[in-house]
């Protein structure tokens, strides 16, 4: 089994995956808009018909997904975050500083009982995101 994370973003999945492709170093397989669908683009808006019906995008050995859920769809991301966890602190400071940057942090990157390095925030798309480092073995 494989739990994959997939984001709904109001209209700025296409410019998010292109930031999380270059701050995480992923690649984007696939990338689907509503007006290639058979169907689909004739429901929506016309100047929502050029958005992200679907994108994946891989990570390592990890997926991510996403969508631009339409404004009647939408709702703003609470009640989760999406955790990263690196081996090292030199790694994890500097994915918060790239992630974080224009975000809304609410935990700043540092030391904790639990961890030699670990943030929350919020990026520039609203994802709230966790990043944790491994303590030394």
């Amino acid at each position: 089994m494989q739990l994959n994370t997939h984001l709904h973003f109001s209209g700025q999945c296409e410019e998010a995956f292109k930031f999380y492709e270059k701050c995480l170093g992923g690649k984007i397989e696939g990338l689907f808009r509503f007006d290639s669908a058979p169907d689909g683009s004739q429901q929506m808006p016309a100047e929502w018909r050029n958005k992200v019906m679907h994108v994946t995008m891989k990570i390592g050995d990890q997926v991510l997904m996403g969508t631009d859920a339409p404004p009647d769809r939408f709702s703003k991301p609470q009640g989760f975050q999406v955790c990263i966890s690196v081996k090292n602190v030199a790694e994890g400071k500097k994915l918060f500083e790239t992630l974080s940057e224009k975000g809304n942090i609410s935990m700043p990157f540092g030391k904790t009982f639990w961890s030699p390095g670990f943030a929350m925030f919020e990026d520039r798309f609203g994802i709230p995101w966790m990043i944790n480092c491994e303590q030394a073995g």
